[in-house]
């Protein structure tokens, strides 16, 4: 069975490359433009983890996961920030929201993989 990743970023080119990266390793990919459109999607359909940008309009990343950690179908559901930010103030703030990890843009395409495939036991 293949895994479903959530992407969440206002940049459709992070999107696109996102993508292109989880589905080429044979997972299964949804796409959203905010943190209000993720988390629509997140708990219309089944994820096993979602990646998320911290800065986008609507919802930000931070205030995604806050929302999202209220609704039951995010139990154990791993989350990772992509984001070009690395204050640690802010690592906090995710981490104290409920997010799993964080990567800094630019990422490397092994490296995103690498922490899918653990997070998710892909």
């Amino acid at each position: 069975m293949s895994k479903t990743i959530l992407t969440i970023d206002d940049s459709a080119s992070i999107r696109q490359m996102v993508a292109m990266t989880l589905t080429g390793a044979g997972l299964e990919v949804i796409e959203a433009v905010n943190g209000a459109d993720g988390y629509d999607k997140a708990v219309a359909n089944t994820v096993h983890a979602v990646l998320t940008d911290l800065n986008m309009p609507v919802l930000n990343g931070i205030e995604f996961i806050r929302k999202y950690r209220q609704h039951p179908s995010s139990k154990g559901i791993p989350i990772i920030l992509l984001t070009t930010e690395s204050d640690e103030d802010l690592k906090r703030q995710a981490k104290e929201a409920g997010a799993t990890g964080w990567i800094v843009k630019p990422f490397k395409q092994d490296q995103l993989l690498a922490i899918i495939k653990k997070v998710t036991g892909a």
